[in-house]
């Protein structure tokens, strides 16, 4: 994947990476409004959601239960239910798989926490720290399992095979991220192919499916998989961005997560090209330790060298590229909610 920045200011999408830490109003609204188009749909998603994590194993209803309410955007669902609608689908198969999406991100985000020993996810306890590794990962594994179940519904050799793969990408980033842990001299193409395995196939896949079931043309449905990518390359990005200049309460996660596991995300990949010897030195170290006691110096580090500006400049030209991806479809109120889903994953402050 080519994810230059050099095409960040084709739009009036912020410049300044100090608002994405000082916009929660505004991210909130924009979210708010894009879900209010579709509530009806996304309140059937909600209550398929909860009746299908329905099992006579009391752990998966208590666990399921706590990480489904424990909070969430519900984005990628967002994503798939506006795709459809802006290519006129008034069907009801968008419900179970929107519900479908959240199940497998939902598996994910277990299987996450346990192999990064994560204790806060969304301002919460994660799973594994109430109820041990053993159960958060076999639970994971019934969402998935229940996923694909759900799945044959929509009776769509398409939509299979679109998830089916989608899942093994997944599995694909998680373990090259594993992979690239503690590896300081990861580039930043190993990176940008880690998040869009690990986190954008994902958003991809959401928007696909939604002109697979309005059954759109190729063309579109091909536009509409471009836009989640770039969109889902964008939220990871932030993401990662907000590890060094977000709080925790706004995070709803830990600061220094990301080094404390030793993850070489952009921001100390573009910090180590443009810092001096003495503060690449230092970022190396913290990267191959996972040490987070001098966090607050690489914190000065990748601001002072304009790491954290570069990142949100790469956020910002994929953000702009998802918009440019939805030009092929019809003007409608749902894809003017789509663009503001892409300039939502860089303006968000959680």
């Amino acid at each position: 994947m080519n994810l230059s920045a050099n095409n960040a200011n084709k739009t009036d999408l912020r410049t300044d990476v100090q608002t994405v830490a000082d916009s929660t109003a505004d991210d909130k609204a924009l979210l708010l409004a894009a879900s209010e188009l579709v509530g009806t749909e996304l309140t059937a998603v909600n209550h398929l959601i909860r009746a299908e994590l329905n099992s006579d194993i009391v752990l998966i209803n208590t666990l399921g239960e706590y990480i489904i309410q424990s909070g969430g955007k519900r984005l990628r669902p967002l994503i798939l239910l506006l795709s459809a609608k802006a290519l006129g689908y008034d069907e009801q198969h968008h419900i179970t798989l929107a519900a479908v999406i959240e199940f497998i991100h939902t598996a994910t985000l277990l299987h996450d926490d346990v192999v990064d020993a994560s204790t806060l996810r969304r301002g919460n306890p994660t799973a594994n720290d109430v109820w041990g590794n053993e159960a958060s990962v076999l639970v994971g594994d019934f969402l998935y399992s229940r996923a694909f179940e759900m799945m044959v519904r929509a009776n769509s050799m398409p939509v299979m095979k679109i998830m089916a793969v989608t899942t093994n990408a997944i599995a694909e980033g998680e373990v090259m991220q594993l992979l690239n842990a503690h590896v300081a001299e990861t580039t930043e193409s190993a990176y940008l192919e880690t998040i869009y395995r690990k986190t954008a196939r994902l958003f991809e896949s959401a928007s696909q499916l939604g002109g697979v079931i309005a059954q759109a043309e190729e063309q579109q449905i091909d536009a509409l998989g471009r836009y989640g990518k770039y969109l889902g390359n964008a939220f990871q990005l932030v993401d990662d961005l907000l590890d060094y200049q977000s709080s925790s309460e706004a995070m709803g996660k830990n600061t220094g997560d990301d080094l404390a596991e030793g993850k070489p995300t952009l921001p100390l990949i573009e910090a180590m090209k443009r810092g001096t010897p003495q503060q690449i030195a230092l970022i190396k170290q913290a990267i191959e330790q996972g040490e987070v006691d001098k966090l607050d110096d690489i914190l000065e580090i990748v601001q002072q060298t304009g790491a954290l500006q570069y990142t949100y400049a790469v956020a910002q030209a994929q953000s702009q590229s998802a918009i440019d991806a939805l030009s092929t479809l019809p003007d409608s109120s749902y894809k003017s909610a789509l663009i503001d889903l892409a300039m939502f994953s860089t303006y968000r402050s959680f």
